[in-house]
């Protein structure tokens, strides 16, 4: 890939280059920072093209206050033959006004970078291992896992478009007790498959049909072999084969949603390989685990089968956590969070970066496992980042009702339900069409609204306008072209300096590991595309296609293309596609 510098990244290497000749005159120290100096937008468009925050927060090294800063940095930016005018404004913002030819020339850039407009270099190859869904085995992907798989799979997507490397990783929770209900459930339906009648199913083993095939297969496989046999000799060879099955299943239900992961991490493989008890033994070692009895719980008298018990103990109280937590139960086995613990460990060893995506229901949690975190990495020398992004709940509605459970499941809609019924990129845009920490109705009546009120509607009807008007125009004998830019209006430059922000918006949203920001970044330009389309409603020369003007025709079809080009690029970090037509 070329990379084209897009005009944000130029105008911040100017202003760069501005401190540096400042500090270079002794203006600023010789090491001040130029980090958090910010290029964007102002807040208000009437105000300029572009602000820049940096005497604000370059002032106090400087020490000075902004405005003199402030004074010193437009002196320079003024030299600019690009910048009609620097201006300073409130305490010390700095706000530039740009030649019209820098907006255009941006279109160009849009153009000769095609698919790769708004790649960034950013993560330096750094690599984040993002891990999300992994779901018990016990059942086909449902709507309790949807949101967070969408979430951390556009994230994953964000992120390498940033310059990462980036591994999708699948933790799969196979050592509990759950997946030896999950054993038992299918030997049920494999007696079912030899002809038995198992009547109801009873009560703590999981009810669903999609057990059926399970039972099927397993009674091909063993024909009568384990009737009759007792639970120790069939269980293991029931759990196994179950796991394996259902495991099956979620990644094609997965697939159906676009998403493929990396790397597919078993919990009972963990334990096997000894990596719980080597995280013991490093924490141990380091004085991070020792053997205490916990508090008794809170109330006015603890319960009637309570009793102390010494256990091996995590200094996370250390680490900003309440209270320290037990590794091992007093049984010997290890908690969840010991588990979870020697299994980022284990993520450690391969990762810059580590990045959870779970449901909001383990909130409780995130405190004792950032501590875990921060203690192992800190003791290997180099503490790695590591963020746990909290996905809510999402309600499934019909026509402002609440949905009927699926049949088949159980008691839960599946992801195949949803996608069969409303299509993959429906839900994908859906479920990142707002922050995930926000609580969400899924309605399915209104997810397929042909309406501004539906962003996945909205962004992909304005890439299937600009596709469909490109058509037009090719029939009627017209083709984009850059030669006659300068014929775009106001109207069109305001168009322009939306799309501009792309790559900035991708930078951002990749550096709070938010790829929401990308929605609402393109409803927001898809908003600005219908906007302008409908001024040639009333006014037939502002029409894209104007036939008794060729040049701002071509002029405006190249600003067609370009934004074309952006809503493709940002719905395919999203993982939705960017439809020809509606």
């Amino acid at each position: 890939m070329t990379e084209n510098k897009t005009l944000y990244a130029a105008y911040a290497a100017k202003i760069e280059a501005v401190l540096a000749a400042l500090a270079a005159e002794g203006a600023l120290p010789a090491d001040t920072s130029f980090a958090n100096v910010a290029v964007e937008p102002p807040r208000d468009p009437s105000h300029g093209d572009l602000a820049t925050n940096a005497a604000m927060v370059l002032a106090k090294p400087a020490k000075t206050n902004p405005r003199a800063l402030a004074e010193q940095i437009v002196a320079k930016l003024e030299a600019e033959p690009s910048v009609t005018s620097a201006q300073i404004a409130g305490p010390g913002f700095i706000n530039l006004r740009l030649e019209h030819s820098e907006w255009l020339a941006e279109l160009t850039t849009i153009q000769s970078s095609g698919d790769d407009y708004g790649r960034s270099s950013m993560g330096e190859g750094r690599v984040v291992n993002v891990e999300y869904v992994s779901a018990n085995p016990t059942g086909p992907m449902h709507m309790g896992h949807c949101r967070g798989a969408v979430v951390g799979d556009a994230l994953a997507s964000l992120l390498e478009f940033a310059g990462h490397k980036v591994t999708r990783e699948y933790y799969i929770n196979d050592a509990g007790g759950q997946v030896d209900v999950l054993a038992r459930s299918a030997h049920l339906r494999y007696r079912e498959a030899l002809g038995e009648d198992i009547g109801e199913i009873p009560e703590g083993l999981y009810p669903g049909d999609y057990l059926k095939p399970i039972g099927e297969y397993l009674a091909k496989e063993l024909g009568d072999k384990q009737l009759g046999e007792p639970e120790e000799e069939w269980l293991p060879y029931f759990r196994a084969e179950a796991v394996e099955k259902m495991m099956d299943l979620i990644k094609s239900d997965l697939a159906m949603l676009g998403i493929h992961h990396d790397v597919f991490s078993s919990e009972a493989a963990l334990h096997l390989a000894g990596k719980p008890d080597e995280a013991e033994a490093w924490l141990r070692a380091h004085d991070l685990v020792y053997d205490g009895v916990l508090e008794a719980p809170k109330g006015k008298a603890p319960p009637d089968d309570w009793e102390p018990v010494e256990l091996p103990l995590f200094r996370s109280t250390r680490f900003g956590d309440d209270q320290d937590r037990p590794i091992k139960k007093s049984n010997g086995t290890w908690t969840y969070f010991g588990a979870d613990l020697a299994y980022h460990m284990q993520k450690a060893e391969n990762a810059d970066e580590l990045i959870d995506i779970w449901g909001a229901d383990h909130a409780g949690t995130v405190k004792r496992i950032k501590a875990a975190v921060a203690a192992l990495s800190e003791g290997q020398g180099t503490p790695i980042p590591f963020d746990v992004k909290l996905v809510q709940m999402v309600q499934l509605m019909r026509g402002g009702e609440p949905v009927k459970m699926s049949k088949r499941s159980g008691n839960f809609i599946t992801i195949a339900d949803m996608i069969e019924e409303v299509g993959r990129d429906v839900v994908r845009f859906t479920m990142l069409s707002r922050k995930p920490e926000a609580q969400m109705e899924f309605d399915f009546a209104k997810v397929v609204e042909a309406s501004k009120d539906n962003p996945v509607f909205y962004v992909q009807y304005a890439h299937a306008r600009v596709r469909s008007t490109l058509r037009k125009a090719k029939d009627a004998g017209f083709e984009p072209s850059a030669e006659s830019l300068d014929l775009l209006g106001d109207e069109e430059l305001a168009l322009i300096r939306t799309a501009a922000q792309f790559p900035r918006i991708i930078e951002s949203a990749a550096k709070a590991r938010e790829a929401h920001r990308i929605a609402f970044y393109l409803y927001d330009l898809a908003a600005e595309l219908h906007a302008f389309w409908n001024l040639g409603n009333d006014d037939p020369q502002k029409r894209f296609i104007v036939e008794h003007d060729k040049a701002l025709t071509q002029a405006r079809l190249f600003l067609a293309q370009a934004i074309g080009q952006v809503i493709r690029n940002g719905l395919d970090v999203l993982g939705v596609e960017a439809v020809e037509s509606l």
